[in-house]
């Protein structure tokens, strides 16, 4: 079993940047491959961010693209999201998952594992 769990939300004025950091425990995940979805209220859990095991490939999805950067720190067993010029519309819950797999993906439900998720607040 993996456990993961994030950190790093919070308010934050439109413009302006926040870093989330997911760290997982009860095993080391640097051959998982990892991603960030989020969810607004009244709305889908939507794919952010991935990357595969050795960080040498990633995803964004395309709101974000430019905006957003995913990356990992295999010796901590940590996965980042570094997120800039926030919009009203990036408010939402963001979730980090782990894939046993090896195909770096868009889709929910084939990430085996989740966090409880942190809350990201813009104001405009």
């Amino acid at each position: 079993q993996v456990q993961l769990a994030e950190s790093g939300g919070g308010l934050v004025q439109a413009g302006g940047s926040l870093r989330l950091s997911c760290v997982a425990s009860g095993r080391t995940v640097s051959s998982y491959v990892m991603g960030w979805f989020r969810q607004a209220p009244r709305k889908e859990r939507e794919f952010v961010a991935g990357i595969s095991a050795r960080g040498g490939n990633t995803n964004y999805a395309d709101s974000v693209q430019g905006r957003f950067t995913i990356s990992r720190d295999n010796t901590k067993n940590t996965v980042y999201l570094q997120m800039n010029s926030l919009k009203p519309d990036d408010t939402a819950v963001y979730y980090c998952a782990a894939r046993g797999g090896t195909t770096l993906t868009r889709s929910r439900g084939l990430y085996d594992f989740w966090g409880q998720g942190t809350q990201v607040t813009v104001s405009s």
